[in-house]
């Protein structure tokens, strides 16, 4: 009998569309092609992952994949669980809901712990809501800073943003976070 560990499985990042009703077709091929070969997901809400995937399209029949939950109410040693079946060699796909897995996403707990194991980890091409708003806003992009989500009390919030215009200001930065409807 082998004393040998199996070799890890990879860690693939495939990024989600932003908006409804994205058309199958501006999907690339290479996401495709990712999606179809893996039966192991960790994602954000099932629902609308099982949505995305059936979109995309699957090489297993939809109730036979795995989807494995990774929300912002994920206890931290739950998260190490999730990497199971991709120590195990298998190989994975993390889901954000909507955009980059990853980034303003709990998939980035996810990430840094499948580098903690040395599993390779390949991100996917896809949209990115951070860099489309940048691109659109005419604002420098050549320096920017990403922040995350703003303080939710209104005199914390005031407060924070009245610290990015003055970085702004200074450094000749575009300052970017992120809002969300709660």
């Amino acid at each position: 009998m082998s004393s040998e560990r199996a070799k890890p499985g990879t860690l693939y990042l495939i990024p989600t569309p932003l908006g409804e009703g994205v058309s199958r077709g501006l999907i690339p091929e290479s996401v495709r092609a990712v999606v179809a070969a893996l039966s192991y997901f960790v994602v954000e809400h099932p629902r609308t992952a099982r949505r995305f995937l059936k979109q995309v399209g699957t090489g297993t029949p939809l109730q036979e994949l795995r989807l494995a939950v990774l929300d912002e109410h994920t206890r931290r040693d739950d998260i190490e669980a999730l990497l199971s079946p991709v120590l195990a060699g298998q190989d994975a796909g993390l889901l954000s809901e909507a955009g980059c897995p990853a980034v303003a996403d709990p998939g980035a707990d996810l990430v840094r712990l499948a580098h903690v194991h040395g599993i390779r980890v390949v991100p996917l091409v896809g949209p990115s809501a951070i860099l489309l708003a940048l691109m659109a806003s005419g604002l420098n992009g050549q320096r920017f800073a990403f922040h995350g989500y703003l303080p939710t009390d209104p005199k914390q919030r005031k407060k924070r943003i009245t610290e990015l215009e003055r970085e702004s200001a200074a450094q000749d930065q575009t300052q970017i976070f992120i809002e969300t409807p709660y």
